[in-house]
C-alpha cells in the first residue's frame, strides 16, 4: 500500500515538474505582436539577398562592361590562359568598387544603416537602398534600350503613371544591354590595333612563302611588346573608369 502511494506521489511530481519547464507557442509568438515572425522573415530575405548577391552586381553596376572589355583584350592578344580568369574578375570587381562606391556608401547611410537601427521599417529601407541604384542605372542606360522594355513591359505590366519612378523590371534588362553595347564597343576599339598587326604579320608570313608557319605564333610576342610599350594597362583601366564619370 505504502509502495503504491509513494509511486502515485512520484509521477506525480514528475508530470508537474514537466509541465512547469513546458512552454505553449504563445510563447515564442505572443498573440497580436509579429515581431518574432518578422525577425524570421527578414533572416529568409537576407539569405535570400546573400545567395543572389553576385548575379545583382552584375545586373546593376559597372561590373559587366568591365569584364567584357577585359575578356576582348585577351582575346585580341591571342592568349587563353593569361590574364586568368581569377585575375579578369577580381579586376573587375575592384573597379566595379571603386565606381559604385557612392552608390554603396548611399544605399548605406540612407537604407541599410537606419533599418539595423530600427528606425524605418523594411519597405522604407528597400526603397531607399534601391533608389542609388536606380539612379546610376538611368544616368548611363541608353534611351532607346529603356524604351524597348518599357514597350515590351506595356503589355503584360499596368503603364506607369506620369512622374512615378521607373520600374526595376523595366530598367534593370535595359541597362544590361546598354551595358553590354558599351562593352562591345571598347572591346572592338582594344582588338583593332592587334587584328592589325596580326594582318600585317600574315602578309609578310606569306611574302617569305613560309606556309606552314601560322601567324598567330609569330604575331603573339609583337601585341605583347605593343601592348607593354603603350602601357596598354594604365590606359585601359583609366579609360574604363572614366567612362562613368
Amino acid at each position: 500500500m505504502l509502495r503504491r502511494v509513494f509511486l502515485a506521489g512520484s509521477l506525480i511530481l514528475v508530470a508537474t515538474a514537466a509541465s512547469a519547464q513546458s512552454f505553449s507557442l504563445d510563447q515564442v509568438l505572443p498573440p497580436g505582436n509579429g515581431s518574432m515572425s518578422g525577425r524570421m522573415i527578414q533572416m529568409i530575405a537576407l539569405l535570400t539577398v546573400l545567395s543572389v548577391a553576385p548575379g545583382l552586381l552584375v545586373m546593376m553596376t559597372s561590373f559587366t562592361r568591365f569584364v567584357v572589355a577585359l575578356s576582348f583584350l585577351r582575346s585580341g592578344l591571342g592568349l587563353q590562359g593569361a590574364p586568368a580568369n581569377m585575375v579578369l574578375i577580381s579586376l573587375s570587381l575592384f573597379m566595379t568598387f571603386y565606381v559604385m562606391g557612392p552608390t554603396f556608401d548611399r544605399a548605406w547611410q540612407d537604407g541599410i544603416r537606419p533599418l539595423t537601427e530600427n528606425r524605418i521599417s523594411e519597405e522604407e529601407a528597400f526603397a531607399k537602398v534601391t533608389d542609388p541604384f536606380r539612379d546610376f542605372m538611368l544616368t548611363h542606360v541608353r534611351p532607346k534600350d529603356l524604351d524597348t522594355f518599357a514597350d515590351i513591359a506595356a503589355a503584360a505590366y499596368p503603364k506607369a503613371q506620369p512622374g512615378s519612378k521607373t520600374d526595376l523590371r523595366v530598367l534593370i534588362p535595359a541597362f544590361m544591354i546598354s551595358e553590354l553595347r558599351r562593352g562591345f564597343e571598347i572591346g572592338f576599339l582594344i582588338v583593332l590595333p592587334f587584328m592589325v598587326i596580326d594582318m600585317v604579320v600574315a602578309v609578310m608570313v606569306m611574302s617569305m612563302g613560309m606556309m606552314m608557319m601560322p601567324p598567330t605564333v609569330i604575331s603573339l610576342p609583337f601585341k605583347v611588346l605593343f601592348f607593354v610599350l603603350i602601357d596598354g594597362w594604365n590606359m585601359l583601366i583609366s579609360g574604363l573608369v572614366r567612362s562613368y564619370f
